[in-house]
């Protein structure tokens, strides 16, 4: 099952985000999110999924594309952005018809 945007959070994410660590934005920092929200959801959705700074790709976690999608809108939001929840991907069809 797909994990929520929070459950990442939890599970990845928080290890920096909840403390600043190694300079992460922490979660519901409005001031250090802002400038974050401006780029957009995709140049947010970029970075955790290749990584920036100090941060490793999906912050060194192995979550689908679409689950980090789902972690940056919770942490976005929680910084003050209104970003809509991602919809879930249409699965793939299969190649063996």
């Amino acid at each position: 099952a797909m994990q929520t945007g929070e459950q990442v959070f939890k599970a990845q994410c928080s290890a920096c985000h909840a403390t600043g660590a190694a300079g992460a934005p922490k979660l519901g920092d409005a001031a250090a999110w802002g400038p974050r929200i401006k780029s957009g959801f995709d140049a947010l959705v970029h970075s955790a999924l290749k990584g920036k700074g100090n941060m490793g790709p999906q912050g060194g976690g192995d979550f689908s594309d679409f689950e980090i999608s789902r972690a940056v809108v919770y942490m976005a939001n929680q910084g003050g952005a209104k970003f809509d929840e991602p919809k879930m991907p249409a699965p793939a069809a299969s190649a063996a018809q």
